[in-house]
Formats: structure tokens, C-alpha cells, sequence
């Protein structure tokens, strides 16, 4: 019987001692908010190539919407910013590889992505269109007559425009680019039909090319959730960025970014 009580008391207390210790592994996981803040700076990639959510001023400087959020996310933490400028193909690879603390570059909230990094959002609702010269494709009423065999589209690489073309248009001939300035000039050189991209980069276009014979749609015909991208599993970290974009929404600051830089084009005058 005092065997039994003794094995008895000596299972407690290795099943207390391990408990313990678990709780004192969790307690001492570290957030990334804790490197950002040791570190003094809080690196974001962004692409720079997405106008108006991203791009560079005449002078090479990142601007835009996303870079304005990205702005004040470091002034709250109380640390410099440091952007990370990537093609958009190479933005989440980098958070996977610990590059960049997290993404704000125009990217779409989707279940495939959301698989594999954290998203907090959205900060910003968009939706996809196209920029063409045939007027044709954009006032069209059923979109299934653009997935036909005749039709060329570009697209950035690993964009949500890319599997849109491939979903919705799998007949087509998709040509991807790195940048949206290659896939413009396709479109401008006849290269391909036209252009599948978020509406904003595409107003964007005919604003930047007023004589070149450019249409695109009225309204996007997707709907297309941007958000913040955040590496998964950093529940601090998640919690930070989530309850200060609804500070951004509740004080009107992120409305106002959004007048700046999409409601008033004067901006455009310093692009590069």
C-alpha cells in the first residue's frame, strides 16, 4: 500500500512538473513584436509597382496607399520603417523566410494564401477588370465571351488576376509578368488583348495613357478583399496589427489615406 501511495505521489508530481513546464515554455514564446522592438525598425515588403496601393516617386522613394499604412503601423510601434521592396511573386516567400515581418502590397485575401500566412484585414476592397483597346471585351455583358481561344491576357505572376484568367478563362492564352509596367506595355504594343488587373491599377493606366485608345470597365466584376499579411502562428502579433487597423477604420485615418491616394490624383504628378 505505501508503494502504491508513493508511485501515486510520484506520477502527481512528474504530471505537475511537466505541466509547469509547458506553461513555462508558452509564457517564454516570444512574438515577433518583440524582436521588432529590440530591433528598432519593423520591415514590410511591399512591391512598389501596384499604383495607387504602391509605387515609386520620381526620385525612386516608395509611395501609395500601403506604404502610408505601413508608415503608421511603425510610428505606433514606436520604431523606424523599413520597407523591403520584392517583385510581387517574392513578397510571401520572403515572410515565410523571416525577410520581412509582414506584407501590405495589394494582396487578396484568399483561402489558398490564408493557408499559409496569417492575414489581418481587409484594410482596402477592390476588384478586377480590364484594360484593353477593344471595346468590345469591356462592355460585354457575359463575361463567358472572354474565354475563348482568340483572346490573349496578361497578368502579374502569382497574382489572383492569374487564376482568375485560368478559372474563368482557360481557353485563353495567359501571359504572366513581373510588374504591372510590362504587362501595360503589352497591351499598348498589341501584344496581348488585354490587361486583368485590380480596377484601381487599371483607371491608373488610362489616366497615365490618356491617347493611346485604353477602355477598361466601369466597376470591377470581382470582389477582391486586400489584407495584411503576417507570418501564422504569432497570436500577439495578430492581435497588434488587428486591433490597430480598427483604431485606422474608427478614427477616419484610414478613410482619409484612401481619399489621398485613390479619390485625388494629384499624386500623380511626383510618379515615377
Amino acid at each position: 500500500m505505501k508503494q502504491l501511495i508513493c508511485n501515486l505521489f510520484l506520477l502527481i508530481v512528474f504530471v505537475f512538473a511537466t505541466a509547469c513546464a509547458h506553461t513555462d515554455n508558452t509564457a517564454m514564446t516570444s512574438s515577433n513584436l518583440d524582436r521588432i522592438a529590440q530591433s528598432g525598425f519593423l520591415r514590410v515588403g511591399t512591391a512598389a509597382d501596384m499604383p495607387p496601393l504602391n509605387m515609386l516617386d520620381k526620385s525612386g522613394v516608395p509611395m501609395g496607399l500601403d506604404v502610408d499604412l505601413a508608415r503608421y503601423m511603425a510610428s505606433a510601434m514606436g520604431v523606424e520603417l523599413r520597407l523591403v521592396v520584392k517583385p510581387f511573386p517574392e513578397l510571401l516567400p520572403a515572410l515565410k523566410a523571416g525577410e520581412v515581418d509582414m506584407v501590405i502590397s495589394g494582396l487578396t485575401i484568399t483561402p489558398e494564401r490564408n493557408m499559409k500566412v496569417a492575414f489581418v484585414g481587409p484594410y482596402h476592397i477592390s476588384g478586377k477588370a480590364l484594360l484593353t483597346k477593344f471595346k468590345s471585351l469591356v462592355t460585354s455583358e457575359d463575361t463567358s465571351k472572354l474565354n475563348s481561344e482568340a483572346f490573349a491576357y496578361a497578368a502579374l505572376e502569382s497574382s489572383t488576376s492569374a487564376s482568375l484568367v485560368k478559372t474563368m478563362m482557360p481557353k485563353a492564352r495567359l501571359v504572366t509578368t513581373r510588374n504591372y509596367k510590362e504587362a501595360v506595355d503589352m497591351v499598348l504594343s498589341n501584344q496581348v488583348d488585354a490587361l486583368v488587373a485590380d480596377y484601381h491599377a487599371c483607371v491608373l493606366s488610362l489616366l497615365r495613357h490618356p491617347d493611346e485608345g485604353l477602355v477598361s470597365l466601369i466597376t470591377p466584376f470581382t470582389y477582391e478583399p486586400l489584407g495584411i499579411a503576417l507570418p501564422p502562428g504569432d497570436a500577439q502579433m495578430i492581435n497588434w496589427t488587428t486591433n490597430f487597423l480598427n483604431t485606422m477604420r474608427e478614427s477616419d485615418t484610414l478613410i482619409n489615406l484612401k481619399l489621398k491616394w485613390i479619390e485625388d490624383p494629384s499624386w500623380l504628378a511626383d510618379l515615377k
